[in-house]
C-alpha cells in the first residue's frame, strides 16, 4: 500500500520532524553554496584549475591505491599487471593535472566535450528506434541539448578549457546552493506547522 503525500509514513514523518528542526543548517549551507558558486563564476580560471588539482589529486590517490593492492593483495600475474598498469597510467595522469594543471584543463574538457557528444548521439538513436512511444520526445531533447553542448565544448577547444570546468563548477555549486536553500525554507515552514498544531 502507498503512502499519500499528504498523509507519510511514520518513519518518514520522523525523518521530516528531525530534519525540520534542523532547518537553519540547509538554509547556511545553501548560502555557502551560493557564496561559493559566485566566487567561482568571478574568478572562473581559478576555479578551473582548482578543480583539475582536486581531479588530480583524486587521481594520484587512487593510482597509488591500485599499485599497493597490485603489489600486496593481488599476486596472480594478470590481476598484478592489469592493477599495475592501471595505478601506473592513474598516477601519471594524476601527475600531470597537478604539475601541469592547464594541460589538464585542456584534456578534461576535451573528455568533457566527447562525453557529451556520446551520450547526446546515443540518446537520439534511443529516441529514433523509439521514437513511436509517447513522452519520448523528452528523451530527443536530452539527446538534441548533449550533444549540442558537447560540439560547442569541442569547437571552442583548446581555448575553452580555461573557463569551461569553472563555468560548470559555479553552475552545480550555485543549482545546489538554491535546492538547499529552498530545501531548508520548506523545512521550516513544515516544522513551524507542526509545531503550532
Amino acid at each position: 500500500m502507498t503512502q499519500s503525500p499528504l498523509n507519510p509514513s511514520p518513519a518518514l514523518s520522523n525523518t521530516l520532524h528531525a530534519m525540520g528542526a534542523r532547518w537553519g543548517w540547509f538554509v547556511g549551507l545553501g548560502i555557502v553554496l551560493l557564496i561559493l558558486g559566485l566566487i567561482a563564476a568571478v574568478y572562473v580560471i581559478s576555479a578551473t584549475l582548482v578543480s583539475v588539482l582536486y581531479v588530480g589529486i583524486l587521481m594520484l590517490i587512487g593510482g597509488i591505491g591500485q599499485l599497493v593492492h597490485a603489489w600486496r593483495v593481488d599476486k596472480g600475474w594478470p590481476g598484478f599487471v592489469f592493477w599495475s598498469l592501471s595505478g601506473l597510467l592513474y598516477v601519471a595522469a594524476g601527475l600531470i593535472a597537478i604539475v601541469f594543471p592547464i594541460t589538464g584543463a585542456a584534456m578534461i574538457t576535451l573528455i568533457l566535450g566527447a562525453t557529451l557528444i556520446a551520450a547526446g548521439a546515443f540518446r537520439l538513436w534511443v529516441w529514433f528506434n523509439n521514437r513511436g512511444q509517447s513522452g519520448w520526445q523528452w528523451l530527443a531533447a536530452s539527446g538534441l541539448i548533449s550533444l549540442l553542448a558537447g560540439l560547442l565544448i569541442a569547437a571552442g577547444w583548446p581555448e575553452n578549457s580555461l573557463w569551461i570546468l569553472g563555468l560548470l563548477l559555479a553552475i552545480d555549486l550555485a543549482f545546489q546552493g538554491w535546492t538547499l536553500l529552498f530545501l531548508g525554507v520548506a523545512l521550516r515552514r513544515g516544522h513551524d506547522r507542526r509545531a503550532t498544531s
